[in-house]
């Protein structure tokens, strides 16, 4: 099973130019079962080299095999218009549950500047058995809303986590009781905008007794030794100030014995992020 995920900066590149099919060239290449993406645009003409164009449609018309999830976590109306920005996930294999989440966005002086944010959660029957799949995109201006936003994820790990442990089907209640089991475990990825010696971070992956799986951040499985690869920050965007790593896949402890390889593919500068991969046999 393979999932990439990426913050396609709603398709424009360095140089300023929307080409969502380079992003879909890239995303063909890649090959993926799963598809993460953040920062999904449509009818946002004011976005840096127009984004009029809905793209959550176009992303699903490339990928006509894939059943595609939207989440358009702002969505503001001008001339009775919606204008979306937000995450889409696609997988090649049967998604069986859907699960959209707004995270917390609690007021904060300190930094007025922000959007909403939101995590989508699909529940995919993979080879390997069922498993969780859910992308995200924190909050970057606002340190206290991010960590809010880290806590919640946490918070409805641990919920997704015991409600598989006491799970039990009842075919006598009515249809939209019957979600059928839905695993603790999971893959969780995105653009989190913190750095790996940040407190959120540390946060999301600190051991919790009360959590039955725990969190483990997929690349220091694989690459324990190594230097983690940039994710931004790379083919001379104006942001950050130097080349960090803001996306991660974070996996389930049960997980992690069955994760083979993780990846930055750092060649492509059709977005100022670069996609990650994940493969799990």
């Amino acid at each position: 099973m393979r999932v990439v995920s990426w913050n396609i900066h709603w398709g424009c590149g360095k140089d300023g130019r929307i080409r969502i099919h380079a992003i879909i060239d890239v995303l063909r290449k890649l090959n993926p079962d799963v598809i993460c993406l953040q920062e999904v645009a449509s009818n946002h003409a004011e976005l840096e080299g127009n984004a009029n164009a809905n793209q959550f449609r176009q992303l699903a018309g490339a990928f006509g095999g894939y059943q595609p999830v939207i989440e358009p976590t702002s969505e503001i109306y001008q001339n009775n218009l919606p204008r979306q920005f937000g995450n889409m996930l696609l997988s090649k294999y049967r998604i069986n549950q859907v699960h959209r989440y707004l995270l917390p966005w609690p007021p904060d002086p300190g930094s007025p500047a922000g959007m909403p944010r939101g995590l989508i959660e699909a529940v995919v029957d993979a080879p390997g058995g069922r498993v969780r799949v859910l992308t995200t995109h924190l909050e970057y201006y606002s340190p206290v809303q991010r960590m809010a936003q880290v806590r919640h994820i946490k918070y409805l790990h641990w919920e997704a986590c015991e409600r598989a442990r006491i799970f039990q089907p009842d075919p006598t209640m009515d249809p939209p009781y019957q979600l059928g089991y839905r695993p603790g475990s999971a893959i969780y990825c995105g653009d989190f905008n913190f750095t790996p010696d940040s407190p959120d971070y540390q946060e999301l992956i600190a051991p919790d007794d009360s959590i039955a799986l725990p969190l483990v951040d997929a690349w220091r499985l694989r690459h324990p030794e190594i230097a983690r690869a940039p994710t931004a920050g790379l083919h001379g965007f104006k942001w950050p100030e130097r080349a960090d790593c803001f996306d991660y896949f974070f996996v389930t402890d049960d997980l992690a014995a069955r994760v083979t390889e993780v990846e930055v593919q750092s060649e492509t500068a059709a977005s100022d992020h670069q996609p990650i991969v994940l493969d799990i046999a």
